[in-house]
């Protein structure tokens, strides 16, 4: 897994996270973008890396961003930066919902990284509990921008709990491994859940990938 914000800044992908950026900055001029989950309707270890790619280009765009691991079930955040380690991490500060964040430096300026923590044998009861709502509350009033990266939507309900409180999900879609069929069966259950999709982006095509409304 790579960074390629940061290894080819210069390259059509990394282009392709600043035009993402800067759609996510002008989709609602009036109620702004803060917070989002980036998920997909199926398995996709490209999910982590559309995640913090997006987090890292926020940050260079002088927004104080957090990138959170919500993949509580297959966490893989930890493993894209080499100064930052699996624990503690989400779990540990919602089970001492103390208010103690343990919060990583990412290397980068003006990005922290809050990783996954201990094993949660109930991450969907966690990320739907008061404490969730509690450290979502303390994490808006210190950052600019929340970037979440949570399995997937069609596999297990956890990115659907944690979207329905943030400001929308952005949807992961692999031309390789993600059909119609899909697509359409996590964009319903988003829709029911009453998740905001505040768009989709193209991974693996041909052509440079993109971002439109879904």
């Amino acid at each position: 897994m790579s960074l390629v914000t940061l290894t080819d800044p210069t390259s059509q992908k990394s282009e392709a996270y600043r035009t993402l950026r800067t759609n996510l900055s002008f989709y609602s001029l009036d109620d702004p973008i803060k917070s989002i989950v980036v998920t997909s309707p199926t398995p996709d270890a490209e999910v982590a890396q559309t995640a913090a790619n997006l987090a890292i280009t926020m940050a260079q765009g002088g927004k104080k961003t957090i990138l959170i691991e919500a993949d509580l079930r297959r966490p893989s955040i930890s493993q894209l930066f080499n100064n930052v380690a699996q624990q503690p991490g989400l779990t540990d500060a919602l089970i001492a919902a103390d208010g103690k964040l343990p919060l990583q430096d990412s290397g980068i300026e003006s990005l922290k990284v809050l990783t996954g923590g201990q094993q949660a044998p109930n991450p969907a009861d966690l990320l739907g509990s008061s404490a969730m709502q509690q450290l979502l509350a303390q994490l808006k009033s210190e950052f600019d921008m929340l970037i979440f990266n949570a399995p997937p939507i069609n596999a297990v309900s956890d990115a659907t709990v944690l979207g329905s409180r943030l400001d929308g999900a952005l949807l992961v879609i692999n031309s390789g491994n993600t059909n119609r069929d899909q697509a359409t069966q996590a964009k319903e259950t988003l829709a029911k859940a009453n998740v905001r999709i505040i768009g989709a982006t193209l991974i693996n095509a041909e052509s440079e990938a993109g971002f439109g409304e879904y």
